[in-house]
């Protein structure tokens, strides 16, 4: 199957740049990078795509068994970056695709410049000292509500995922693109996305590493995010002035600025 249909592969921004990797989290699509693409794209060369099930991904390369662990997402990210010959990339990966860009990056390393983890989470369920933000029975009862009413959980969910409760347009979005996702592919991305435990991968990163979170985030509380930095040897810690679990909707100035500056610090 062709890569670049199977993934709807977008190639923008400046020619011989500095490639930069955005890969979209969980219920989501490319166009959520809209509002901070076209700023980095004045300095670097940049690769938008939709995971498969989401988006305008083929859906014939759908296989509910590849893409029941994140492994099969990564192994994706590997062939989008041989497929287009990318080397020396900045992979930005949003919510759980920061976890994706992790196992990619420790299967080749070479492929790779930097790391930059949004909003990350390598566990979401909390463990003795560990603190991913929900108890295992809130999860199960995340995913029983998601399979049984997709489209209600949807509605429910994507205000709290997006927080900033002042501004609804925001969480209207996140819920419209909720909604465009096939309700059986969403469902296994969700069981894939809440239930991986990526937290042992995290110390066999040796790339360069920017973990950006959030002042406030249901989803990845600020725990979250210093243990990340404590687990990947040498990497940085960004809190924004922002809260939501998607700041590139709602703070994409300031979010914009955090990947430039350090995807450019070579």
């Amino acid at each position: 199957m062709d890569v670049r249909t199977r993934n709807n592969i977008t190639v923008t921004g400046r020619k011989g740049g500095p490639v930069l990797l955005l890969a979209h989290g969980f219920g989501c699509d490319q166009n959520l990078w809209r509002l901070v693409a076209p700023t980095l794209a004045e300095e670097f060369t940049v690769v938008l795509f939709d995971h498969v099930g989401s988006g305008r991904s083929d859906p014939a390369a759908w296989d509910a068994e590849r893409y029941s662990s994140l492994t099969g997402y990564a192994e994706d990210v590997l062939e989008i970056c041989s497929e287009l010959d990318l080397r020396d990339v900045v992979f930005v990966g949003h919510s759980v695709s920061s976890m994706i860009g992790v196992l990619a990056a420790v299967r080749e390393p070479e492929r790779f410049a930097k790391l930059v983890l949004l909003t990350p989470s390598p566990c979401y369920i909390d463990d003795g000292d560990y603190r991913g933000g929900f108890s295992r029975e809130d999860i199960e009862e995340l995913l029983e509500s998601l399979d049984s009413n997709y489209l209600g959980w949807s509605a429910a969910m994507a205000p709290v995922i997006m927080g900033n409760p002042e501004r609804p347009e925001l969480g209207e979005e996140l819920t419209n693109s909720f909604c465009r996702t096939d309700p059986e592919m969403a469902r296994v991305f969700a069981h894939t996305t809440f239930l991986s435990d990526n937290r042992e991968d995290l110390e066999a990163v040796r790339l360069p590493t920017l973990v950006i979170e959030c002042l406030q985030d249901a989803i990845a509380p600020r725990e979250v995010g210093a243990f990340v930095r404590d687990r990947i040897a040498g990497s940085t810690l960004v809190t924004l002035d922002a809260t939501g679990h998607c700041p590139q909707l709602s703070a994409p100035e300031a979010t914009a600025e955090a990947i430039a500056s350090f995807a450019r610090d070579r």
